[in-house]
C-alpha cells in the first residue's frame, strides 16, 4: 500500500513538470526553427513560443515568430512570446514589451531586417546609428500580415 502511494505521488510530481508553462532553451547550432525550418544560430534574433499547455515553439528570427503566430495560432492558445534582446544576446524578454527596429544596415536571418530590444533607449540609440524605424508589438504583429 505504501509503495502504491508513493508511486501514485511521483507520477502526480512528473505530470505537473511536464504541465509547466516556461520557456524551454534554445540549443543555438542544433535547434530548428518552427516556421521556416532553418537552424537556430543568432542570439540577437531568436524568438521562442510557449502554448498554455507549455509546449515550446523556437524560431531563428523574430519575424518567422510573428508570421507563425500570425497564421498559425489562436493567440488565447499562447502562455508566453518571447524575443531575443538584440543588446543582450541570448537572453529572450517579453515580445509584447519589446522595442523593434526595422533596419536594413541591421540584417535579421530571414530578411525583414528586424530586431527585438527590452529596452526602448537601446533601440532609440541603435536607431541613431543604423537608422530605420521602431514600432511596438502591435505594430509588427499588422506590418507582417
Amino acid at each position: 500500500m505504501k509503495r502504491n502511494m508513493l508511486l501514485l505521488l511521483s507520477l502526480f510530481v512528473v505530470m505537473l513538470q511536464a504541465c509547466r508553462v516556461e520557456p524551454a532553451e534554445i540549443n543555438y547550432g542544433k535547434d530548428a526553427c518552427n516556421f521556416c525550418k532553418m537552424n537556430i544560430v543568432d542570439r540577437q534574433h531568436a524568438a521562442e513560443l510557449v502554448t498554455q499547455k507549455g509546449k515550446p515553439f523556437k524560431y531563428d528570427a523574430i519575424e518567422c515568430l510573428v508570421r507563425d503566430l500570425n497564421r498559425n495560432m489562436d493567440d488565447k492558445d499562447v502562455a508566453l512570446l518571447l524575443v531575443a534582446d538584440y543588446a543582450n544576446p541570448g537572453k529572450l524578454v517579453d515580445a509584447k514589451t519589446a522595442t523593434y527596429l526595422i533596419s536594413e544596415n541591421l540584417p535579421s536571418p530571414m530578411g525583414a531586417d528586424l530586431t527585438g530590444f527590452s529596452k526602448k533607449e537601446d533601440a532609440e540609440s541603435v536607431l541613431k546609428d543604423k537608422g530605420g524605424e521602431l514600432f511596438n508589438w502591435e505594430q509588427i504583429r499588422a506590418k507582417l500580415k
